[in-house]
């Protein structure tokens, strides 16, 4: 029998702030983390706007002696785990550290140590390339550095899945966890802003402004023309509901269910046909047991990108059509589109179900479509389910369905 997978933690490096309080401070205040981009001179492009971490000290949560092997990534996924572990109250001297790992989602990894690398290497020769660097070039040195930090011997993966990487992590752990192959999985993910990643989405033309209209992040709106970029790393600590109980946890939320889905799309674009983001949620909403109507709220992938947020508005219009209205936010108006930044939403999601609120979608004037979308200001509200949308360029889709922790003998739901 398949255990159920609960939320007992989180730990965040975000453009509102370092920390679950300081994250729920902003995030449901209305606070904003774009601004002009402070870490690299952004005068050779038309954007210029990025959420940026800042006030962020690696030092706070990593041993000196470790802290100079890592990359700034490894360094926020870091942090993170050590706050995740924190939060979940786990005493890791006392736990079976066999049965803990890591699961990591990351669209980009370490932009600026692989152009650092690339750069020496191609234009003075391997001799002169740092070798502290090789190690950080690849795409799992967060997972690693982590493990290595707080001792984790279990699970430890790293995925890739462009805008959805995050949240395919988290389906992925809780899925581990409930096939009783661990017992607690930190999950989430997390990318950063560097020169490269920023050239890159210049030169793909998907930043704001992609018309003569002002720069910034619209999600949903009539006006939108194009994202704002971001970065900051986000993780849950996932354990079974029996492993929570042992130890008297808390318990912000459980992981009830998700889903995944393809259409068929160019690498770098979006399908037409809202039938791909569909099926993700139908498939999510099926595995836990729930409908339309019992969903509450809806965290929305959206940020500003043309074609990505009207494909997703068809889809929730189409999934809730005739059904409760749920309420929407896409927080990546104010935190910007980090493509990892399911880990953070996730953590979003769960604040709003163990604190009945849900935070406002920043940019937003004038919608698109006949949405129940939060302006302005969070709404307090009863949230019993909600839905985390992942809407990947290249036609990648994944829903995951959080649902509030009630004992099991007063959930009709799953009776």
């Amino acid at each position: 029998m398949s255990r159920r997978v609960v939320v007992t933690g989180m730990g965040l490096v975000t453009p509102l702030g370092v920390g679950r309080k300081a994250f729920a401070s902003k995030l449901f205040g209305g606070d904003c983390g774009i601004r002009a981009i402070e870490a690299f001179d952004t005068t050779p492009f038309k954007s210029h706007l990025g959420g940026e971490v800042g006030n962020f000290s690696p030092v706070a949560f990593i041993a000196p002696r470790t802290l100079r092997r890592m990359d700034r990534l490894s360094q926020m996924v870091t942090a993170s785990a050590c706050m995740t572990i924190d939060d979940a109250g786990i005493d890791l001297a006392d736990a079976d550290r066999n049965r803990l790992g890591i699961v990591i989602g990351t669209a980009f990894g370490a932009t600026d140590v692989a152009t650092q690398f690339a750069g020496t290497l191609f234009t003075e020769g391997p001799r002169r390339v740092n070798p502290i660097l090789v190690p950080n070039t690849v795409m799992n040195a967060p997972a690693g550095h982590a493990a290595i930090e707080l001792g984790l011997r279990g699970i430890n993966t790293t995925l890739n899945h462009r805008e959805a990487s995050a949240e395919t992590a988290i389906a992925y752990a809780a899925g581990q966890i409930r096939q009783r192959r661990a017992d607690v999985l930190l999950a989430g993910g997390g990318d950063i802003l560097s020169p490269f990643f920023f050239t890159m989405l210049e030169r793909f033309k998907a930043l704001s402004p992609q018309d003569r209209h002002a720069e910034g992040a619209r999600p949903f709106d009539r006006h939108r023309n194009g994202p704002v970029a971001g970065e900051g790393t986000g993780l849950l600590c996932l354990e079974s509901l029996e492993s929570a109980h042992s130890r008297g946890a808390t318990i912000y939320c459980e992981i009830a269910g998700w889903g995944m889905s393809g259409s068929p799309a160019p690498a770098n674009d979006w399908p037409e046909d809202p039938a791909g983001p569909v099926m993700a949620m139908q498939k999510a909403m099926a595995m836990a047991g729930v409908c339309p109507a019992d969903i509450d709220t809806v965290s929305a992938a959206a940020s500003g990108g043309v074609k990505s947020d009207r494909l997703e508005a068809r889809a929730l219009a189409q999934v809730f059509n005739g059904n409760k209205p749920a309420a929407v936010t896409a927080i990546k108006g104010a935190i910007g589109e980090n493509f990892a930044s399911g880990g953070i939403r996730a953590a979003a999601m769960a604040l709003s179900i163990h604190n009945d609120m849900v935070p406002p979608t920043l940019g937003l004037t004038t919608p698109i479509l006949a949405l129940d979308v939060v302006k302005r200001a969070a709404r307090k509200m009863p949230v019993r389910y909600g839905l985390v949308n992942a809407c990947a360029s290249g036609g990648t889709f994944v829903t995951l369905i959080l649902g509030k922790m009630v004992p099991p003998e007063t959930d009709s739901k799953r009776s």
